[in-house]
């Protein structure tokens, strides 16, 4: 650390603290002073393929495993995420839909939960940047408003996602997806072997592969080991962000303040700074999903070129959002056969992927090790229940243009590696957190960015509205 003090303070570099710093610098004057603060170190992409292969890597052990760093008092949930530079851009799976219009408006469109205090309209010039950043490959038509063309063409359907497209339109779509469709920024093309965790071919958008240059600027500094562990609230401000570094403690100064974290670590920050919001901690939570395995009498199911190959809106938006969740279909492209003779391909499996409510009975909380929040999870909401019940209903009819012999549901999937809320937007403080900027309501020089300021949780993958509220925050309030 080479000042006592800074004109922005920066915490985390996952998705959303670098496209808001990416933001900030294209405004920030030329003797602008940053310091970015990462718990964890970097990974290399080459050396996380070699770890993958078996091969022994001295940077495996720099990262603590996910899993310690938090107490789970309800195990049978669990959360996920990675550690380290880039954050959860290291072990994502690339998929990068938009949110639907009517996801900001559940309040007053199903009288359900409540409304953003933003709009789709306010978001849809950021997607198109963080789309353009990230090189999405993507179709020309959505079920969302869009006023710009997707950066790279869309991956190929299967036999089936044709079938589907042919009979809904723009409702059955390529993914838009940050797994590149052919080579771009020295990334090459996707290799659809869906081990996407790692990608072996490097074709998935990182914070490490992004040269988007926000590391590499001469106006910032980034300590590695630096774990945040509170800040200094003082009369309605964020004026200190305490760390501890190889076993020393660290004290610094800014005028602005990013927390950058996950949705689980920003809201122990400020649990442990002392933030009396009533909502700072509560309402964890992230979507709910489960696999629908379709058996096919006499199609073969081939083709496509990336681990999903579409997304399927038949069962988003309408009047049952009133009473069951919105569902959003992923078209599995995972290698998988059918186990009897002549039928190998005769298959095709869907994610159903539904949204989830708010619920103070999910938090975090703050515990006598300061380093590590103790988190409570007591399911999902009977609406999102509701909506389970809702899809097996309807799935059947909806799929009456494939030759169906049977439907078989998994049980509900443990997690979907989205940690979602903990400081939610709202327009005032007796609702939420933070503003629309993702200003907390009370600390005016504090953003809390990322995927903890959702006010509901859709069912699309949250991880390119986060990074475009990252560029509207930064873009909006300097």
């Amino acid at each position: 650390m080479k000042y006592t003090s800074y004109d922005l303070v920066v915490i985390g570099t996952g998705f959303a603290s670098t496209f808001f710093l990416y933001k900030y610098l294209s405004k920030a004057p030329t003797n602008a002073k940053v310091l970015v603060l990462e718990k964890g170190h970097l990974f290399p992409h080459m050396e996380r393929v070699k770890e993958k292969r078996g091969e022994k890597t001295p940077y495996a052990k720099l990262n603590p495993d996910a899993q310690e760093t938090y107490e789970n008092l309800t195990p049978e949930k669990r959360w996920m995420f990675t550690q380290g530079f880039g954050g959860s851009s290291n072990c994502w799976y690339g998929c990068t839909p938009r949110f639907m219009p009517s996801d900001f408006k559940m309040k007053s469109l199903y009288g359900v939960a409540e409304d953003w205090p933003l709009q789709y309209e306010d978001l849809d010039p950021y997607y198109s940047q963080v789309e353009e950043l990230m090189s999405i490959s993507g179709p020309e038509l959505t079920p969302f408003p869009k006023t710009s063309k997707y950066p790279l063409p869309p991956h190929l359907f299967t036999t089936v996602d044709k079938i589907l497209h042919k009979e809904y339109g723009h409702l059955y779509i390529n993914q838009p997806t940050a797994r590149a469709s052919v080579a771009v920024n020295g990334r090459n093309a996707c290799c659809a072997s869906t081990v996407c965790h790692v990608c072996p071919v490097n074709a998935k958008f990182t914070i490490e592969n992004s040269n988007m240059g926000v590391y590499d600027d001469p106006r910032v500094e980034t300590v590695y080991g630096a774990q945040v562990y509170s800040m200094d609230l003082e009369q309605n401000r964020a004026r200190k962000a305490n760390y501890l570094k190889d076993g020393k403690e660290y004290h610094v100064a800014a005028d602005i303040f990013a927390l950058g974290t996950n949705a689980i670590f920003n809201s122990n920050i400020l649990l442990n700074s002392g933030d009396t919001n009533a909502f700072t901690g509560k309402g964890l939570g992230e979507q709910v999903a489960l696999e629908a395995s379709v058996y096919l009498d006499n199609l073969e199911n081939v083709g496509g070129s990336t681990w999903v190959n579409a997304n399927g809106y038949m069962l988003y938006d309408g009047e049952h959002r009133k009473d069951s969740a919105a569902c959003l279909m992923e078209s599995n492209n995972a290698p998988y056969i059918r186990l009897e003779r002549g039928k190998w391909r005769h298959l095709i499996n869907f994610r159903m992927i539904l949204e989830d409510l708010p619920e103070a009975r999910n938090f975090v909380a703050k515990t006598t090790d300061r380093m590590k929040p103790a988190i409570t999870h007591k399911g999902p909401s009977e609406y999102t229940l509701k909506g389970v019940e809702h899809l097996k209903a309807k799935l059947p009819s909806i799929l009456a243009c494939l030759p169906v012999e049977k439907i078989e549901y998994s049980p509900l999937i443990e997690s979907e590696a989205h940690i979602l809320g903990t400081t939610r937007m709202s327009k005032t403080a007796a609702e939420g957190v933070i503003d629309k900027h993702l200003i907390h309501h009370q600390y005016r020089n504090l953003f809390v960015l990322g995927s903890g300021s959702f006010t509901t949780y859709t069912p699309a993958n949250p991880t390119l509205t986060l990074s475009a509220l990252s560029l509207h925050a930064a873009d909006k309030s300097f």
